[in-house]
């Protein structure tokens, strides 16, 4: 059995994105379930919106231009730990 991948999202309380931060968690939670080990909340300062996989940035607002639309963000963490799960919005799965 392998590990289950832990989610960090860190966010800005000065930006006031707890609600964005919050949102994305309830998304990838509804999504993943079943794959996850936790979705974490990590209250930050200086305008940070920050999502990691297992310590891995997955996405960061400033370097990606913004905020993640769920679909991309779920397409781009199957692609990464789970390539032969469909993300529940946005994308579908592989055939070979």
């Amino acid at each position: 059995m392998t590990t289950r991948p832990a989610i960090t999202i860190r966010y800005c309380v000065q930006c006031n994105w707890l609600l964005r931060a919050a949102w994305m968690a309830q998304e990838l939670l509804n999504s993943f379930a079943d794959e996850l080990a936790s979705v974490t909340l990590e209250p930050a300062t200086g305008g940070v919106y920050q999502i990691s996989v297992a310590e891995q940035v997955i996405w960061e607002r400033k370097r990606d231009g913004g905020f993640p639309d769920a679909a991309a963000l779920k397409q781009r963490i199957c692609a990464l730990y789970f390539p032969d799960k469909a993300p529940a919005h946005g994308g579908q799965k592989k055939t070979p």
